[in-house]
């Protein structure tokens, strides 16, 4: 599909650039050139976001009661139509790029469909999980249920578990170096794996072209991802302000997720009482932490861990307004950390994030000003989705 938007105020990832000629053909920009007057002044381009922290695999049909065990009582393959739905969800909300961090075959057959044209949707990463036994991703799986995730033990079995995952197709490896929020039993202070598991890990992924991903809540488990070489830091709710000068130093991008821990500290979403006490403990000093890091130069990136139930597909924009509130970011820098920070940090720098000429084609039509207002972040003002040079959501203006 080519397309053109003659005169549309644009938005490109790092600035303003005012009117301009916008077109595309295919999935490819092929033409951004200013000019002097702009036909449709309420309205502006920005690129397609891009959620660096996301879980397609849950049910699609909202809050349920049952959140927990629906993964052990629901077929794989409709476990793939739910993770489907999700993603093109966040994409008709603007969400054009997708990063799944528990993946497995189910996640990576999705974004496969979508990158062939089997189905419409956006673009899917996918990095699963190396992780211990009884570490946070083992405790998502109630103990008496035999049909478990993999796990590994020892830097041997962390090896061959990064193998297995690159032969499946991943693009990337997560782990823990924490405990979570979510996982039945676990503690946020929990260490998980020792050095030289994460070594292994981290080595055999690099080696393989996959960055990895740390969940890691508490100081011990960031400094265990720092010391270990990851590329990036997922949560990171107790950050002391001397790694944030580390953090910042390295230019290893941070994914706050926000809008997930107040929800289940508040009990804003059905949760059991550990995870509600987890959570409020893990925020309470969070604010404080996250904005000396913000001013200090750590690099936070969207990362929603939307998982349509405690936080929808949809909710990004969200997310960056709180962003905006929690870090003191203002509204042009929560808008690049949604796009083109977000995309260099999961490694598409060159390929989206930004409206320029050979980016993909990923464009989200909107009303407002968003890089000026962070208000007008917002997916009510959306007025059209174009994802991979498709019209994907809403409609295109005209004269």
């Amino acid at each position: 599909m080519a397309g053109e938007l003659d005169g549309i105020q644009v938005w490109d990832g790092l600035d303003a650039l005012g009117p301009a000629r916008l077109c595309w053909n295919g999935d490819r920009i092929i033409a951004v050139e200013p000019l002097e007057t702009a036909r449709w002044p309420d309205l502006c381009a920005i690129p397609g976001l891009i959620d660096t922290h996301v879980h397609l695999v849950g049910s699609a049909e909202g809050q349920r009661a049952d959140f927990a065990t629906w993964p052990l009582t629901t077929t794989r393959e409709e476990q793939v139509l739910h993770g489907a739905a999700h993603a093109i969800r966040a994409m008709n909300a603007g969400v054009t790029t997708l990063r799944d961090l528990a993946g497995n075959a189910a996640q990576i057959a999705i974004g496969r469909a979508f990158g062939r044209g089997i189905l419409t949707g956006p673009r899917v990463l996918v990095h699963c999980v190396v992780g211990m036994t009884a570490g946070h991703n083992d405790l998502f799986t109630p103990a008496a249920v035999t049909v478990r995730p993999p796990t590994a033990d020892g830097p041997d079995e962390c090896r061959r578990l990064v193998r297995t995952w690159a032969r499946a197709g991943a693009d990337g490896i997560k782990i823990t170096t924490s405990g979570g929020v979510l996982s039945a039993g676990d503690k946020s202070s929990w260490r998980n794996y020792t050095p030289p598991e994460l070594a292994a890990i981290i080595d055999e992924a690099h080696a393989l072209a996959m960055p990895v991903a740390a969940h890691a809540h508490s100081a011990a488990g960031i400094q265990a991802a720092l010391d270990a070489g990851a590329d990036s830091i997922e949560h990171a709710t107790e950050i002391s302000q001397e790694q944030a000068e580390t953090i910042a130093k390295r230019e290893i991008p941070v994914a706050p997720t926000l809008l997930i821990n107040e929800a289940i500290a508040e009990a804003r979403v059905p949760v059991g009482e550990e995870a509600r006490d987890k959570a409020a403990l893990l925020v309470k000093q969070r604010d404080e932490r996250f904005r000396y890091a913000a001013a200090n130069g750590v690099n936070f990136v969207l990362g929603t861990d939307a998982n349509g139930f405690h936080v929808d597909f949809g909710d990004q924009m969200r997310e960056l307004r709180r962003m905006h509130e929690v870090l003191g970011y203002d509204a042009r820098q929560c808008l690049r950390a949604g796009t083109s920070a977000a995309a260099t940090a999961i490694g598409l720098g060159d390929r989206v994030g930004r409206l320029a000429e050979g980016y993909g084609a990923d464009i989200v039509i909107m009303r407002g000003r968003p890089w000026l207002e962070a208000a007008d972040i917002a997916t009510a003002n959306i007025v059209a989705v174009i994802s991979r040079g498709k019209l994907v959501a809403g409609t295109l203006p005209d004269d």
